[in-house]
């Protein structure tokens, strides 16, 4: 049989494509017998990956083949393996480069436009398009201005969300809002409150992806402050300093009762975690289960509905049926 394999516009450093999953899978079923390829790097750019892949044929008793190198041995795959991700890895150091110049000069790295801005395409004099450009949305730019007048007066994101939401107010990218668009991740940047560009301030770099090998997701990691690269765009300044500094006093206020629970015992750390969270109850910490002596928290489908009167109980993240208070 002769049958074609791809997989178009996706990494060539992953082997969680399905076009390479559904060949070697035919490759077990002993559907060909041979593996026709433009080039070694068409299969895989990953040295661990076009070794596995070729070891996996070959107890097939399949062969590869190139129109470039003609039938693939060991001795290709060493080399063009590692040509391949040297490959990778200097195209990412120029990527990375060329967009650290752009936010030197004030333009966008890289991405789509933050909720708020647009995209501006424009040539330059020779005809070349100029990267980076961004322009105020003013409709957009008030419902910021709203977020963070909102959240400085004791709203949580939470309600912020829900009202937007009820107004019919449309998110980034005509998406509903959630409450973790607006919070974000303050030491990454994420997030609405926390995006800097809102403040004048183009901020880049605080954050890099790294894969993981064994699912192939991209996994976020803080950079080093000194890493960080931030360049003054007041061109682009949506809130003023005033506003933006209240907010950041209210999230470090909230945040002074979470972070004193990284220190202390693990029950110290729960006990001001479950106070911060609810008021005291009757069963409030004094719940357990029976068998496990995990602790145990009410969860109800229906919220109109008393919780412990319908006798279900979570436990370390398990639904299991619990005993009626009332009837003990």
């Amino acid at each position: 049989m002769v049958e074609t394999w791809s997989d178009r516009a996706i990494s060539g450093s992953s082997m969680f494509r399905a076009g390479i999953r559904s060949l070697l899978a035919d490759a077990q079923a002993g559907r060909f017998d041979m593996v026709l390829s433009e080039a070694l790097d068409c299969i895989s750019r990953d040295q661990e990956d076009v070794a596995a892949v070729y070891k996996r044929l070959r107890f097939a008793g399949i062969s590869i083949v190139t129109l470039s190198q003609g039938e693939i041995n060991e001795l290709h795959v060493g080399l063009k393996g590692t040509m391949n991700a040297l490959f990778i890895k200097d195209l990412a150091i120029k990527t990375h480069r060329g967009q650290r110049g752009r936010v030197e000069a004030g333009k966008a790295g890289s991405g789509r436009a933050a909720y708020g801005y647009r995209t501006v395409h424009q040539l330059d004099a020779n005809g070349e398009p100029i990267r980076g450009e961004r322009a105020i949305v003013k409709e957009e730019a008030e419902i910021v201005r709203r977020i963070f007048r909102e959240y400085a007066s004791g709203r949580s994101p939470k309600e912020i969300a829900f009202q937007l939401n009820r107004e019919g107010v449309p998110g980034l990218r005509n998406r509903p809002w959630i409450d973790a668009t607006i919070r974000g991740n303050p030491v990454v940047g994420t997030g609405i409150l926390n995006n800097e560009l809102y403040a004048g301030v183009l901020a880049w770099n605080r954050h890099r992806f790294i894969k993981n090998p064994e699912t192939g997701t991209r996994i976020s990691r803080v950079n080093p402050e000194s890493e960080w690269i931030r360049t003054e765009v007041t061109h682009l300044r949506i809130v003023d300093d005033a506003l933006w500094q209240t907010v950041r006093e209210r999230q470090r206020g909230i945040s002074a009762l979470y972070i004193p629970n990284i220190v202390g015992s693990r029950e110290e750390r729960a006990k001001r975690l479950h106070l911060t969270n609810r008021p005291v109850t009757l069963l409030s910490g004094l719940l357990t289960c029976g068998c496990c002596c995990g602790g145990c928290h009410v969860v109800s489908p229906d919220k109109k509905r008393s919780a412990v009167a319908t006798g279900r109980y979570r436990v370390l993240g398990r639904s299991v049926s619990g005993v009626n208070p009332k009837a003990a």
